[in-house]
């Protein structure tokens, strides 16, 4: 499956902690959007979709969250709990994120704007492209 946790480096003193995000340093790719989610109701399941191009880094940057990730062959489950870890996510990834704690603020960066004819939103779709290519 096409995911991989990011360790993304914290430098800090007794003031605090500090992380910076650089495009195609310790994000592997041009920054053309950042978007957050924050109070999310308990029982919430948000996502239910894949990208046909885009890719996304995704952290937690407080609480934490679950990730139900689907290549169209095999799902893999990640919880997202450390403000200095990322997930890349790159195309073609079905994704459901899930048991939000109250506090989580989950944070995503995207290699592209917003365009709605990239998301596949109907998950009997996903499969039938994945089985095309």
């Amino acid at each position: 499956m096409d995911i991989k946790l990011v360790q993304l480096k914290s430098c800090g003193d007794d003031r605090g902690s500090l992380i910076a995000l650089e495009e195609n340093a310790n994000v592997p790719f041009n920054i053309k959007r950042v978007y957050y989610m924050f109070n999310t109701g308990k029982g919430v399941r948000r996502g239910y979709h894949a990208h046909k191009a885009l890719k996304q880094v995704a952290i937690a940057v407080r609480g934490s969250c679950k990730f139900l990730l689907d290549d169209g062959k095999e799902k893999i489950e990640i919880t997202l709990n450390h403000p200095a870890q990322g997930l890349l996510i790159e195309s073609f990834i079905w994704r459901e994120m899930f048991d939000f704690t109250e506090d989580c603020v989950l944070m995503v960066l995207a290699d592209q704007i917003y365009d709605e004819s990239d998301y596949i939103r109907s998950y009997d779709d996903f499969l039938k492209m994945v089985e095309e290519n």
